[in-house]
């Protein structure tokens, strides 16, 4: 957990790691500090030794639920005479501490999210708050631990809004005030159930290891069960610090949408300097082996290509591959070509090839994008094409594909490909096979 918040950038004033005045900060460490108030709570009478044994407690269960009673405590230690209690520990009976429930008595906390709040401690029955292991239950802990360390706010998921009644006499008992209390709405799944691993719910590590960004996940988990009034939806972390208030907390429950955390991942994304971008696109392509130096032009060149498409950094690693290739036999086979066909793709194809031939077409692929651009304007006016009918034959005859990123960025981007660059030398086909391919289709359409 510390880790997580680490990664997202939310760090702590005090506490494990860090120090502070109000130490120790780990319950494993605090267990002297339980103890003395579970002495004082006893020799207060508000706590008591319970001997029950585990056979005793299912029976009283048993019992509770054949007269449809509440399953609270019912055993006879509550009223045990000294005598009574010194005689199992002399036994060396195994015990732990209950906490004395007063009868009836209604307890109020205006929840900083859902309103008024009320129990009766009738429903409840005393409670361990040390077991017979010596080590401290969690309502009993939490609320030395928060009172000690002068915790004024508590915001957590509203399934701890039964552990409050435990909590609140505690703080009760031993002359502590209770921090304000606010109890959020749980994460939904899509379907409106209580999200769980079967829906994909997964740690906050994984979702670091499956590339998202920290400003982005705390952006996304932020809107989940609040918002500013507005309908602004990219923040940076600074932005929502300063926009946060309790009131704007709303009970309804958010539902946990992976898409729009992707959309938004990819918005924060394209937010970032252009070279942090780049860098980390290829750090992503070196990583899962489809470039071996994330260092190289060609490298940085690829990630250009694909930087204004990707929500995630792995869809650079999805992206990339297809780019590297010339599907040009599946393409001219596809039902979408055929009108591409009909309107003279030989043609094209054709001068294409002769471009190629004369060294005209890797002079302007030589000249980048702008030298691209003019050669295709040079193509456009001699065969009188423009528009679509000029840019997609042409895209085929060099790519082999009918979408993607432009080809007058493309084609300078793969001349740089050093010859290792590419760690599968298989799913890398140049520009010089690229027209091999396409002299070879089109020898084919005019026998």
């Amino acid at each position: 957990m510390k880790q997580d918040l680490k990664w997202l950038g939310l760090n702590w004033d005090e506490g494990p790691d860090v120090g502070g005045d109000n130490g120790p900060y780990r319950q494993s460490e605090r267990s002297k500090i339980y103890k003395q108030y579970v002495d004082r709570l006893v020799a207060e009478g508000k706590a008591y030794p319970c001997f029950c044994t585990d056979e005793e407690l299912e029976a009283m269960k048993a019992e509770a639920e054949a007269k449809k009673l509440p399953p609270i405590y019912r055993g006879k230690w509550p009223s045990a005479s000294k005598e009574e209690v010194d005689a199992e520990m002399a036994k060396g009976t195994p015990y732990c501490y209950r906490f004395r429930v007063p009868s009836n008595k209604e307890y109020t906390i205006n929840d900083m999210v859902r309103g008024k709040v009320t129990w009766n401690t009738d429903s409840l029955g005393d409670f361990v708050i040390l077991r017979s292991n010596g080590l401290p239950v969690y309502n009993f802990c939490v609320a030395i631990d928060d009172a000690l360390m002068g915790i004024s706010h508590v915001l957590r998921a509203e399934e701890h809004l039964p552990n409050t009644l435990r909590q609140l006499l505690v703080y009760e008992a031993l002359g502590f005030t209770p921090p304000a209390f606010g109890h959020m709405s749980l994460i939904l799944a899509p379907d409106k159930s209580k999200l769980s691993k079967r829906h994909g719910a997964t740690s906050v590590g994984d979702f670091k290891a499956q590339g998202y960004l920290a400003p982005a996940m705390v952006n996304y988990l932020s809107l989940l069960g609040w918002n500013d009034g507005t309908e602004k939806e990219i923040y940076t972390v600074d932005e929502l610090t300063d926009a946060f208030s309790l009131e704007r907390i709303t009970k309804s429950a958010a539902v946990f949408d992976k898409v729009k955390l992707s959309w938004m991942n990819g918005q924060h994304l394209r937010s970032l300097p252009e070279d942090e971008l780049v860098q980390l696109i290829t750090s992503s392509l070196a990583s899962a082996n489809v470039i071996a130096d994330a260092s190289s032009p060609f490298a940085a060149a690829i990630a250009g290509l694909v930087k204004g498409s990707i929500d995630m950094l792995s869809d650079a690693v999805e992206q990339v591959p297809p780019l590297l290739g010339y599907p040009l036999q599946d393409t001219v086979q596809s039902e979408e070509f055929k009108s591409i066909a009909d309107d003279n793709f030989v043609e094209v194809a054709q001068t294409v090839l002769t471009a190629h031939d004369s060294g005209d077409l890797a002079a302007a692929v030589a000249a980048g994008h702008d030298g691209y651009k003019k050669w295709v304007n040079s193509i456009g006016k001699a065969q009188k094409r423009k528009g679509k009918r000029l840019f997609m034959p042409l895209r085929i005859a060099l790519t082999g594909r009918m979408q993607g990123p432009d080809v007058g960025d493309l084609l300078p981007a793969l001349a740089l490909e050093s010859g290792s660059d590419v760690v599968d030398r298989s799913s890398f086909v140049p520009l010089s096979q690229r027209m091999e391919a396409l002299r070879a289709w089109v020898g084919s359409q005019q026998q």
